[in-house]
């Protein structure tokens, strides 16, 4: 019964996927940053507008096991803060956009879109991310690098 499952889910993933994936900013020599204190020691800012905000340029901090997501992803937001050092709150709302990828057993990955708000606002931002695949871990327009000495807070 398991079999028929996975292949049945393993049938539908692969009919959905393109046969070329559409994403723009994969880096396979890309290293992922430091972690202190339970965030990226991220180094430098986007100068893309399109980094993050778009299912096509997304925070690509792959190749990780799905199970490492969450940790990851809350990695990257405590290395960060909004653009006047406000508190950044998020959830993962959906999932999108299947391409290929042999980093997956099924052989698509998909994109992560994250609700992202700065603590004492109501706006919300989407922030598309990518764990199948590696890329440069920066910045995305519009937050702020946290410092070294605000990490080891």
């Amino acid at each position: 019964m398991k079999i028929l499952l996975s292949l049945c889910s393993l049938a539908l993933l692969s009919s959905c996927v393109s046969t070329e994936s559409t994403l723009k900013n994969i880096d396979k020599t890309a290293i992922r940053p430091a972690i202190k204190n339970k965030a990226y020691a991220i180094t430098e800012y986007a100068t893309d507008t399109k980094y993050g905000y778009d299912k096509d340029y997304p925070i690509n901090i792959g190749f990780i096991h799905e199970k490492q997501e969450d940790i990851n992803i809350q990695y990257f937001f405590n290395g960060l803060s909004g653009p006047n050092g406000e508190k950044i709150v998020y959830k993962k709302i959906d999932t999108c956009c299947p391409f290929p990828s042999k980093n997956s057993l099924m052989g698509a990955g998909t994109i992560g879109i994250y609700e992202v708000s700065f603590e004492g606002s109501s706006k919300t931002i989407l922030l598309y991310f990518n764990i199948y695949e590696k890329g440069k871990i920066l910045c995305p327009k519009g937050f702020a690098i946290k410092q070294i000495q605000e990490i080891d807070k």
